[in-house]
């Protein structure tokens, strides 16, 4: 995913920012600013594959979640919306979302159990800022799928390697289990998920 912060773009409240967000585009909201988001060709690859994983994984299981493409994740109190590679919603929690009808748009992590993000040049948002808001949001699993390894060593290790990484909200705190190769992911939202890291990275191959 390539991010385009807009040339000369002005401050939007989140409310201008929905007004003016074109329909057939890729943006989120950092700060009161438009950042396109330009995925490449293997990240759509594997946004589909896990979508179509996680379709048949919430079938099996009878859970009551859907899988939009272009709602937002909104933090509270301030003009920022993220657009997730992959957004899980619980459908149960969307009668308590204010902006759900008017906008596509979640505030509460109750409403969202599971985001994943698959990282290209923007890591540092992934690891970084995105990682501390949705902890703050109280979203129940992260995953930051990076399929060529580029995130900083603090986060994956050296040498770098592709590497999944899947954060899990235990006492309002995410703590991190990573995997690898012919590892399988550990998901406590999907236990029965049978799945390795190296099937997701060669989803965009």
């Amino acid at each position: 995913m390539v991010t385009i912060p807009l040339p000369d773009a002005q401050l939007m409240t989140f409310n201008q920012f929905i007004d003016w967000k074109p329909d057939n585009r890729r943006f989120e909201l950092h700060h009161g600013t438009p950042v396109e988001m330009q995925p490449t060709g293997d990240h759509e690859e594997i946004i589909s594959f896990l979508n179509s994983v996680l379709v048949l994984e919430i079938h099996r299981q009878q859970r009551p979640y859907l899988l939009p493409k272009q709602a937002l994740v909104k933090l509270p109190d301030e003009d920022t919306a993220y657009l997730p590679d992959v957004l899980l919603i619980n459908r149960e929690g969307l009668a308590q979302e204010p902006l759900w009808k008017k906008a596509s748009t979640v505030i509460l992590g109750t409403s969202v159990p599971l985001v994943i993000e698959v990282v290209s040049t923007n890591w540092r948002d992934d690891y970084g800022k995105k990682s501390v808001d949705y902890e703050s949001l109280g979203i129940a699993e992260y995953w930051i799928v990076d399929y060529l390894g580029l995130g900083g060593r603090r986060y994956i290790g050296s040498p770098k390697r592709p590497t999944l990484s899947v954060y899990c909200l235990m006492d309002d705190e995410y703590q991190v289990s990573q995997f690898r190769g012919n590892e399988l992911i550990q998901s406590a939202l999907f236990p029965e998920l049978a799945l390795t890291a190296e099937t997701v990275f060669r989803a965009g191959q």
